[in-house]
């Protein structure tokens, strides 16, 4: 039996080794990012809710629970409630308009994809806060949208449109709407044409072949689109105090008040904590859901 050089293994196990190196190489700079972003500053919110606040603000640290007893008082359970009900509202608006629009697109010839894919991300490229108020200029009571209904005859006098619960939910929707088309059209993209036509022989209708076909082999795609929408809508605060004018308070508002202006940053950090919780929650079950749809896919 020959012997194999001592160099030969050395190079040997160099190639073994460089396959396991490679991979930490590349993943190290994200991996570092996410740790002093992300993993750091959640440790310290959640640090902060077992403390007390200062008389004057900041973090007194004496371990106390009744951060978390405070934020189960009714006053802080409807805010969370409206906000859960206005963002569950954007996010079914967002999918009965994407998927629609999703479609299409997918259905596009090749030439146009990209231009329409543009399309959708074109706002993207505006500032969030000249967007947000440029629908203060369309809603106000002098507004484009009241003095169009007015010079058409349709209205007397100018409508409420701003300064309430549909403004907000309009905003919402403007705002994160491409968040949803997007994961929606890479999930459409991918289907494969022959299962509609398949359907079709089968004498399944075009109805009967979206519900049967189409829509749960893209069902990973609107649960992501839909995760997409919901929780920034839940957490933002730019909106609800531009187009709400500040009369409904949403969880993200509450957050940022307690942080910025109540300086009760123990409160703040459990309520900051919930919304976590609530991504994390949803999340899981998207990925649930991927897993299960994707393995049914595959035995198939």
């Amino acid at each position: 039996m020959t012997a194999v050089p001592k160099d030969a293994r050395t190079r040997a196990a160099g190639r073994a080794r460089r396959p396991r190196a490679e991979p930490l190489v590349l993943l190290g700079p994200g991996l570092l990012y996410l740790l002093a972003f992300l993993l750091v500053p959640l440790a310290l919110v959640l640090s902060y809710t077992i403390f007390k606040r200062g008389r004057f603000g900041g973090i007194v640290h004496e371990a106390t629970g009744d951060n978390f007893t405070r934020a189960a008082d009714p006053l802080y359970l409807d805010v969370l409630l409206t906000s859960v009900k206005l963002a569950t509202m954007t996010t079914l608006l967002a999918l009965a308009i994407g998927y629609p629009t999703a479609y299409v697109i997918a259905r596009l010839p090749a030439r146009w994809k990209t231009p329409a894919l543009v399309a959708v991300v074109l706002p993207f490229w505006t500032n969030f806060l000249i967007r947000t108020y440029a629908w203060i200029v369309l809603l106000n009571s002098e507004g484009l949208v009241n003095s169009a209904l007015t010079d058409l005859g349709v209205i007397d006098r100018p409508l409420g449109l701003l300064y309430t619960d549909g403004a907000i939910v309009t905003g919402l929707l403007y705002a994160y709407l491409p968040l949803m088309i997007l994961p929606l059209y890479s999930a459409i993209e991918r289907l494969d044409p022959q299962l509609a036509e398949a359907s079709a022989n089968l004498g399944a209708g075009p109805a009967r072949t979206f519900l049967s076909v189409t829509l749960p082999l893209t069902l990973p795609g609107v649960l992501t689109g839909c995760v997409f929408v919901f929780v920034p809508s839940l957490g933002n605060f730019v909106i609800p105090e531009l187009l709400g004018g500040g009369r409904t308070i949403m969880v993200g508002n509450l957050v940022r008040d307690q942080f910025l202006k109540a300086r009760d940053w123990p409160f703040g950090s459990v309520l900051a904590l919930s919304i976590v919780a609530v991504l994390i929650a949803l999340l899981t079950v998207q990925a649930w859901a991927a897993r299960r749809f994707s393995g049914e896919g595959d035995h198939a």
